[in-house]
């Protein structure tokens, strides 16, 4: 159970920074990807600066943090994510 929420809250993430970073999602697998790799960059920046994450909406910020981060490097380098 603890896997399918860890899914939809990265799908969400994921979804979310697409709109803050280009208006509009990325289409439901990308969106997945970007939510669940942006999980790992959240979770690996907020331990660096000693933030803690105790909730469902803390770890959905996180997330989305980490994915806003990802898409705006991916931009940066010249790719189309």
């Amino acid at each position: 159970m603890h896997i399918i929420s860890v899914l939809i809250t990265g799908l969400v993430a994921g979804w979310l920074a697409g709109k803050v970073m280009r208006g509009s999602g990325y289409g439901i697998i990308m969106d997945l990807v970007l939510g669940l790799i942006g999980a790992v960059i959240g979770s690996w920046l907020f331990r660096q600066l000693d933030i803690q994450v105790a909730g469902s909406l803390d770890f959905l910020l996180m997330a989305t943090v980490g994915a806003v981060i990802l898409v705006g490097a991916v931009h940066l380098l010249g790719g189309t994510a």
